[in-house]
């Protein structure tokens, strides 16, 4: 993957910044489209936070539930953004046991009715036994304390990468 640096970032025209950066919020480009607004950047710190902003000062709760729910569930099999095909895969998600599957299945399905988006967490460094904790324990919130997890998981998600894109 391409590295590119704050220089390069703050020279691109807005087509070719969402183009690069549209996916670092899953399947959701409005994210960078306003982020490129508030250039230049001063280091891919200041990227990070402008981009959270545009979420946590210009987005209504509607569009940040839309925002969580172009999250694949964890553990799924179907068309997924390239990026999250590879977080999946960098925690073995897409070789687990018959017996796990079901067991994520299970709670993916538990989790999703009782708050109406699927589970998101940033899986980047983690082990399928945390990954279960965590979904388990998550089940405990509200919907309004899951939504804000959520979110946090996204900026941990977006963080992860804008490191694959931007050189530090």
């Amino acid at each position: 993957m391409a590295s590119y640096s704050v220089s390069d970032i703050n020279g691109m025209e807005l087509t070719c910044f969402v183009q690069l950066f549209g996916s670092v919020f899953e399947e959701t480009p409005k994210v960078a489209d306003q982020a490129w607004h508030a250039k230049p950047f001063q280091d891919i710190d200041d990227l990070h936070h402008k981009m959270v902003s545009v979420v946590e000062e210009g987005m209504t709760r509607a569009e940040k539930l839309k925002l969580i729910r172009a999250h694949p569930e964890l553990g799924e099999k179907g068309k997924m953004a390239a990026a999250s095909v590879q977080e999946q895969t960098s925690v073995g998600l897409n070789k687990i046991k018959k017996e796990e599957d079901e067991q994520i299945s299970r709670l993916n399905s538990v989790y999703r009715e009782k708050f109406g988006f699927p589970f998101v967490m940033a899986v980047k460094g983690q082990t399928l036994s945390n990954i279960l904790m965590s979904l388990e324990a998550r089940l405990t919130h509200s919907v309004e304390e899951e939504m804000a997890r959520s979110l946090l998981e996204i900026y941990k998600i977006a963080r992860f990468r804008l490191d694959d894109l931007v050189v530090h």
